[in-house]
């Protein structure tokens, strides 16, 4: 069977936020067979893979990770191999993945700080700077889009805060909900640290741990005074891996996820080398979520984040109609073949998350956004008691 002949089966439609609906070139090479991960006919498919994930993010010179894994082992990469024991970590916390990641870096010894926005909110770059005069951090962290509230930071104004106060420390961003789906210039924006995952908007099935690092960020990984404290996660491991595989040799240090990373080659080729640019990719994000945000204000549904400008591009967060849980609200959807989420943490049952990210977002003949809103218009109806 070709790829022209492969067609995926009839399913519900995953408009979660992450993971995605795939491409069916994509999944037909999930189901590629299996092969040596040291073999001559892998190691140029990890080494394009390697190179094309800096053309996602506009770098041309950080070191890209792709290790086997959860986006949360992202955290993990950078607690142990950036932060030493004791080190000061600032965590710029907007909801459900910045308390996880402040939990992961004081799990690996940081003293972690963290300034918390209000629900829905975004955190001021003023309060930012004043905990910069206040002690040396070792790393900033940002949520780009934090994917329990669809808020959006923009970090250009926190690097240019740390550039500005403590021009030492490193700014990474926790980009899992944010890469292919929002504008990220790694290298012109001057961030360190880029952390992501296949299966949102990179357009791959799950279990990609990507993360991208500066040449800034990698001389304080190596110059570093105790051992990385981890074994899995340490780049003092992987680093020589992702260096042979891209220069088109094989080394070994763990098994890769052979199929996944055939799964997510294509997926960069589809991202990287097709018509449609990056750019372009951006712009109809915005245009899909657009649509869905004014069909769900028709309805008279209030988005979690409070300023619209802060609102992601590659999902929705809504509050429930009054009286109405997000569980009924889901049940509502998967009844007509949707599958969206509820809410995370201690509000999570009062909104629910639509995610419009990769081919629903910018694939319109597959009318996947038509649909959203058509069933979101029914679902409102039958969970208010109200006609359609």
């Amino acid at each position: 069977m070709s790829t022209q002949e492969f067609k995926q089966a009839p399913h519900k439609l995953l408009v979660i936020p992450g993971p995605i609906e795939v491409t069916d070139e994509v999944l037909y090479a999930n189901a590629h067979p299996s092969v040596s991960h040291v073999s001559a006919e892998f190691v140029p498919v990890f080494g394009d893979s390697v190179r094309m994930t800096r053309d996602v993010v506009f770098s041309k010179t950080a070191q890209p990770f792709l290790i086997s894994g959860s986006g949360t082992l992202g955290w993990d990469q950078i607690s142990a191999n950036l932060v030493e024991p004791g080190e000061n970590a600032l965590v710029l916390n907007t909801g459900y993945f910045g308390d996880s990641f402040s939990d992961c870096l004081r799990t690996y010894g940081a003293n972690v700080d963290e300034i918390k926005a209000d629900f829905g909110a975004t955190v001021d770059v003023a309060e930012v700077e004043k905990a910069l005069q206040s002690k040396k951090y070792k790393i900033v962290t940002v949520t780009h889009v934090d994917t329990s509230t669809a808020v959006l930071s923009d970090p250009r104004p926190i690097i240019a805060a740390v550039r500005k106060v403590s021009p030492e420390t490193l700014v990474v961003l926790d980009g899992v909900c944010s890469v292919a789906s929002e504008e990220i210039r790694m290298d012109e924006w001057g961030l360190d640290v880029i952390m992501t995952a296949s299966q949102k908007g990179l357009g791959a099935p799950p279990g990609l741990s990507i993360v991208l690092v500066s040449e800034r960020a990698i001389k304080v990984f190596e110059t570093r005074k105790g051992p990385v404290s981890a074994y899995y996660a340490s780049w003092k491991r992987w680093l020589p891996i992702m260096k042979a595989y891209e220069s088109g040799s094989a080394a070994y240090f763990a098994t890769p996820p052979v199929n996944l990373i055939y799964a997510y080659h294509q997926s960069l080729l589809q991202l990287t080398k097709a018509n449609l640019s990056l750019e372009e990719r951006f712009k109809l994000h915005a245009e899909a979520s657009g649509r869905v945000k004014a069909a769900a204000a028709e309805l008279g549904l209030k988005q979690v984040p409070v300023d619209p400008s802060a609102a992601a591009n590659g999902m929705t967060a809504l509050y429930c109609p009054a009286g109405v849980k997000s569980s009924q609200i889901a049940s509502l959807f998967m009844k007509r073949g949707v599958v969206i989420a509820g809410g995370l943490g201690s509000q999570k049952d009062t909104y629910f998350r639509i995610g419009h990210l990769g081919i629903t977002a910018v694939e319109k003949s597959r009318g996947d956004v038509d649909r959203i809103i058509q069933v979101l218009k029914e679902v409102v109806a039958e969970a208010t008691g109200k006609s359609a």
